[in-house]
């Protein structure tokens, strides 16, 4: 991975601990993490071993976290919450999704202060959605204020318990993550779906931009977040290119060698399905990839075609 320098405080094997390893993300940087010579455990809900993994149980509900899970932990990454595109978003559904984020970081902080745990950084997930659920002319980058919606105040909320350890003292880093391309188990393959009727479909009008990342590249940021001890403060992890939904479904249709259909699924049509989180799909702007451009990172998949290319052929390697 070019352009990481290393932490000049680290030690020989470092210890990473992730909460919601079992995640798409945590399971890819997991792997990523394992093949650089990292040592690495799980918070889970079950305690179970894993290969070279061991999950210690935690129940952020109930406040639940055993101290000494943190023995010999040099970094903390903080990947846990609730899926945003699992269910709809009821009232209720809000509030895990908010919850599971805050109160299991604010927990963390906790533990971690009260009983005097030395960690190295704190890596928290964050999102895009941090800018709002908006489409304009506008290219957002890391200076910019949240949004007051939904996704903007829970992006927002959950930033400022990762926060936390940085009044500490400790580094923090918080990762700004697009849509992840992956083939299995991401918003990528929801839109693949169609294809097993033998067509794909835009949505809405189409214009809406689509900022996305190749999950290699998402992990290797993570991995540089561990590794570069100048790394702090809020990253965008978004590819360089940017793109609308109708770019998007056009190239996906092209490397899947699919028709695209030739009208949209209509914005109604998709509020009437998904409620409340058909923003996800309808809205969005460009986001700027310049700050961990500039941090040194260079990115393996700047463009679209081959970073699809690579996902569907299941060519990624950690």
């Amino acid at each position: 991975m070019s352009g990481n320098q290393p932490d000049t405080n680290q030690q020989i094997n470092p210890s990473v601990l992730i909460t919601g390893g079992s995640g798409l993300i945590g399971r890819y940087l997991t792997s990523a993490l394992l093949s650089e010579g990292y040592k690495v455990s799980h918070l889970s809900r079950r305690t179970v071993q894993s290969g070279k993994v061991m999950a210690f149980r935690w129940d952020p509900e109930n406040n639940i976290l055993d101290p000494s899970v943190f023995e010999g932990v040099d970094y903390v990454i903080h990947l846990a919450g609730a899926n945003i595109g699992e269910r709809r978003w009821t009232l209720k559904r809000k509030d895990e999704i908010l919850s599971s984020r805050v109160d299991s970081a604010k927990l963390l902080h906790h533990v971690i202060i009260n009983n005097g745990i030395r960690i190295k950084a704190f890596i928290s997930a964050s999102a895009t959605g941090y800018y709002g659920s908006i489409t304009s002319d506008k290219i957002y980058n890391e200076n910019d204020m949240p949004a007051t919606d939904f996704l903007g105040t829970t992006c927002r909320k959950w930033e400022e318990a990762a926060d936390l350890f940085g009044n500490e003292g400790i580094r923090t880093v918080k990762i700004r993550t697009a849509v992840v391309l992956e083939k299995n188990d991401s918003a990528l393959s929801k839109l693949m779906k169609p294809a097993g009727v033998g067509v794909l479909v835009k949505m809405g009008r189409g214009s809406q931009y689509m900022p996305w990342i190749h999950i290699k590249d998402l992990c290797n940021i993570y991995l540089k977040a561990v590794k570069d001890a100048e790394m702090e403060g809020a990253f965008n992890a978004v590819s360089p290119q940017h793109v609308t939904n109708k770019f998007f479904m056009q190239t996906l249709a092209e490397v899947m060698k699919r028709p695209l259909f030739p009208l949209p699924v209509p914005a109604l049509v998709l509020k009437s399905i998904l409620g409340e989180m058909a923003v996800v799909i309808l809205q969005g702007s460009r986001i700027s990839s310049k700050k961990i451009s500039n941090s040194g990172y260079a990115f393996l998949f700047g463009n679209l075609e081959k970073a699809l290319e690579n996902v569907i052929n299941e060519q990624v390697i950690l």
